[in-house]
């Protein structure tokens, strides 16, 4: 099954009322309604079930038994932690988040003292929302996120009641042409960033994957985010934003400098950046094992299926 034919789940009228809950009384009362809800779409997803099983075995052996099992109970754990970086996705964009601390600060300021941008590449991995801190922490600096969030319609629509100019700088990847292209070259080489997932195979069967190394298998991972660095001529580098117990912290890594693809040999010169991030990828979910939210057959190909419902 693609991710991209899992429909969104629930409604917005029980979005509203799940944040009206956690405003008015506060994360413990919240936490003890949403456990009743998450049993009842644990019991309906199965698809999504299987997922998370399946990461969580891959990730327990991968760390030598370091992380946790794939138990039930771990299983609607990580549903659970999903549903909490929801509600700080809309906390965050209702103004209530705190300052999140930066590990890695060094190669963003590096590149804004030389006046420079870059694309960085980032993963369904805790609150990808805290990429936006970016342009808050340099004012002067423009974030640009290149998004596939036409599934997730009713929950953007309600970050966007939150915060109306949540989706000021995100483009639809399917929108992407000469024009946009030209538009994110202007952005970069005036010192600003253009943030894209590199954790999920495209939507359009044209795009090509590669397969690199992800929790002791190889997996299929979008070569766009290198096509992206190379065709804008800037530095690429990785970006995580996770919880740490009560703090939230986004970590920056650099994969390249430049970012070279020559064309007849572009997807195999692709493979080395995607091993780069798949790596830092592994490393993020050894410290957050229940913020890597794939909720979909992550390492099989992705083929038509009946489709489910995913947020």
């Amino acid at each position: 099954m693609h991710w991209a034919q899992m429909q969104e789940a629930g409604s917005l009228t029980g979005m509203r009322i799940l944040l009206r809950v956690y405003r008015t009384c506060g994360r413990w009362p919240f936490r003890f309604l949403l456990f009743f809800v998450l049993l009842w779409f644990y019991a309906r997803r199965r698809t999504a079930r299987e997922a998370s099983r399946d990461y969580l075995q891959r990730l327990h052996d991968f760390s030598g038994g370091a992380t946790p099992k794939p138990t039930q109970r771990n299983v609607f754990r990580h549903f659970l932690a999903f549903s909490e970086t929801m509600l700080d996705k809309l906390v965050g964009a209702s103004h209530l988040l705190n300052d999140c601390r930066m590990d890695g600060s060094e190669h963003i300021d590096s590149l804004l003292e030389q006046k420079r941008g870059g694309v960085l590449v980032t993963a369904h991995l805790g609150n990808i929302d805290l990429c936006r801190k970016l342009g808050k922490r340099h004012v002067d600096t423009r974030i640009t996120v290149l998004a596939h969030s036409e599934h997730a319609s009713r929950f953007n629509r309600l970050l966007r009641e939150l915060d109306p100019d949540y989706e000021i700088d995100m483009i639809q990847t399917a929108d992407v042409g000469i024009e946009t292209a030209i538009m994110l070259a202007q952005r970069i080489e005036s010192g600003g960033f253009v943030v894209i997932t590199g954790d999920r195979v495209p939507v359009s069967s044209a795009t090509t994957t590669v397969q690199a190394p992800f929790l002791g298998r190889d997996a299929s991972f979008p070569i766009s985010p290198y096509v992206l660095a190379a065709t804008l001529q800037c530095p690429l580098l990785a970006v995580f934003g996770a919880r740490h117990g009560n703090e939230f912290i986004l970590t920056v890594r650099q994969i390249a400098e430049s970012v070279s693809l020559p064309r007849r040999t572009r997807d195999a010169a692709a493979i080395p950046y995607a091993t780069t991030f798949a790596g830092l990828l592994e490393a993020e979910c050894l410290k957050t094992p229940f913020q890597w939210f794939n909720f979909y057959p992550f390492w099989t190909p992705p083929t038509p299926a009946k489709t489910e419902e995913t947020r």
